[in-house]
């Protein structure tokens, strides 16, 4: 497996670090430290692979660690904190990932036998070992970057290659789930995708259980299983972690962003933000931005 890796390094070489895009689509790359505030999102579903360094990713109270012997997958949209190291020898962090799209994993499922069962209301994420069918279909992917007149045609080819060989792997329930009406997963990704799109609304969790499918009281304890988060601890992490996109973007004050985001009280709003990232918004927002000159 060196020889696959030591490949796709060099092909992602010119990966910067921040997302870059790589021309082939929902495929990215990203290189060196990250900003701290890049770290901290809510991130797509995806599939993750390093090449060189390791990661913690902090989901709730779970946190996973992944370097060139694994990959991770994302099932659902999780507000979440990684943390990226360079490899023992003091090479960058390099990674690449396929953000997930259910309805190429569902035309893909079509095609396959069904499987015997799912993963019930199991963590929407993980780490598994790599293997080289995987790594070789990412070498064929990444490939492309020089060949952009194939990209149309192979793309999508390889794309099923690298869902195929996730899906004969260990964490394979969660693609199949998240493409499949009515499993446990996917009920509560219908749900997480509502609380994203209107974080700043009041939450009522009858109508999110009924969304479900479930009792409250299964709700709760199902959703937590899958994001490691209660319902409004998920709903407090994206209105923060959405507020700080905004201070950073220069859309407003504290105040203003506190009311965009949903909140009702400014003062809650800062407690909560020096809670989450250990400053208060006018301070934390200035720290970075003079981080990144």
């Amino acid at each position: 497996m060196e020889t696959q890796l030591q490949e796709l390094r060099r092909l992602a070489a010119g990966a910067e670090n921040r997302r870059t895009e790589t021309g082939i689509p929902r495929v990215a790359m990203v290189r060196g430290k990250i900003p701290d505030h890049l770290l901290a999102a809510v991130y797509d579903p995806m599939i993750n692979l390093i090449l060189t360094g390791s990661k913690t990713m902090t989901v709730g109270d779970q946190t996973l660690r992944y370097d060139p012997a694994t990959y991770f997958v994302m099932s659902v949209d999780l507000p979440a904190v990684g943390s990226i190291h360079p490899s023992e020898a003091g090479e960058p962090y390099l990674a690449v990932s396929l953000t997930l799209e259910p309805t190429i994993v569902a035309n893909l499922i079509a095609d396959l036998p069904k499987p015997a069962g799912s993963g019930g209301y199991s963590p929407g994420f993980s780490v598994a070992p790599v293997t080289p069918d995987l790594l070789d279909a990412w070498v064929r992917m990444l490939r492309l970057m020089g060949q952009p007149d194939d990209i149309a045609a192979l793309a999508s080819v390889y794309e099923r290659e690298i869902l195929f060989r996730t899906l004969q792997g260990p964490l394979g329930w969660m693609l199949r789930d998240i493409a499949t009406p009515d499993t446990a997963l996917s009920r509560i990704g219908v749900v997480i995708r509502w609380i994203r799109e209107n974080h700043s609304l009041p939450l009522r969790i009858e109508m999110l259980a009924e969304m479900a499918a479930l009792s409250v009281s299964a709700f709760h304890r199902h959703f937590k299983a899958v994001t490691a988060l209660s319902p409004l601890q998920y709903q407090k992490h994206v209105r923060l972690l959405h507020a700080r996109s905004l201070l950073l973007a220069g859309e407003g004050n504290a105040t203003s962003i506190a009311f965009r985001v949903g909140y009702e009280s400014p003062n809650q709003f800062s407690r909560e933000y020096s809670r989450q990232f250990g400053f208060p918004p006018s301070k934390d927002s200035a720290r970075l931005i003079n981080k990144a000159k």
